[in-house]
């Protein structure tokens, strides 16, 4: 993929279209349908303007009820569209602010993702969201977007369950998660999320350990897929097993998202 998938934004973190990618047997993921981001409480109006004509039916918002009343997203004035959530806590904090007291170094930093995406796999509120997003992306038309709180782990994890559906190979599904990392607004996410996790640390990030925190690195995915795996035996077995992903929706899925 040489285009550019991102949508240039004030104050929403990483909002990119994550079509466009190549399947396994040549097809290709279908561009302008399948939209991702950050949080949009700090949306400006001109960010409002640009995502209304995405033309955007379906949100699906993978934030726990209380990252909703703390951060409440600002839609454009008339959105007649749906906004799918989850009745309760999908986790305890958004994920990269889930730290602790030792949390203020690239290696810590680190291995508090790592466990995020250990627990991910088995969290039922995310697997209840996961499954609900693959669903509704079957049964309604138009153009959708799927967010949490900075839109690259919950979100992340969302994007490769599709593309993983689609056929999209697991290099291409790490290249989409990287992409994270390339967005151009990290001050945005900066910005919504430092100032919170040293206040609540009581000290300074370094550098690195912001960087581990606020991007995403091949070995977060990776624990996703070990602990699926472990579970599991295979991603496709979680899928079906655990999301409730049969043929037919596959089918279905691959029929409305692939060229």
């Amino acid at each position: 993929m040489i285009r550019d998938p991102f949508i240039e934004t004030d104050g929403i973190h990483n909002f990119r279209d994550y079509g466009g990618w190549e399947t396994a047997d040549g097809a290709r993921v279908k561009t302008g349908l399948l939209w991702r981001s950050g949080q949009h409480v700090d949306a400006s109006d001109e960010d409002l303007e640009a995502i209304d004509r995405l033309h955007i039916r379906t949100v699906i918002d993978l934030r726990g009820e209380s990252e909703r009343e703390r951060n409440p997203c600002r839609r454009v004035e008339g959105f007649d569209g749906e906004v799918v959530f989850y009745e309760g806590e999908t986790s305890s904090s958004p994920p990269h602010m889930d730290v602790d007291a030792e949390t203020t170094t690239a290696e810590f930093a680190r291995k508090r993702m790592m466990a995020v995406y250990t627990r991910m796999p088995r969290n039922p509120a995310m697997t209840e969201m996961f499954g609900r997003y693959l669903n509704i992306l079957a049964d309604r038309e138009g153009a959708s977007l799927v967010h949490c709180f900075a839109g690259k782990d919950r979100t992340g994890v969302a994007a490769m369950l599709l593309l993983h559906i689609l056929g999209v190979d697991r290099d291409r599904q790490m290249a989409e998660f990287l992409r994270t990392n390339d967005a151009p607004s990290m001050d945005v996410l900066a910005a919504q999320s430092v100032p919170g996790i040293e206040a609540r640390l009581g000290r300074k990030l370094d550098d690195n350990a912001v960087k581990a925190l606020l991007g995403v690195q091949e070995d977060y995915l990776a624990t996703f897929w070990k602990e699926v795996e472990a579970d599991h035996g295979s991603l496709d077995r979680y899928i079906e097993d655990a999301l409730g992903v049969d043929e037919l929706l596959r089918e279905r899925l691959r029929s409305a998202y692939l060229a």
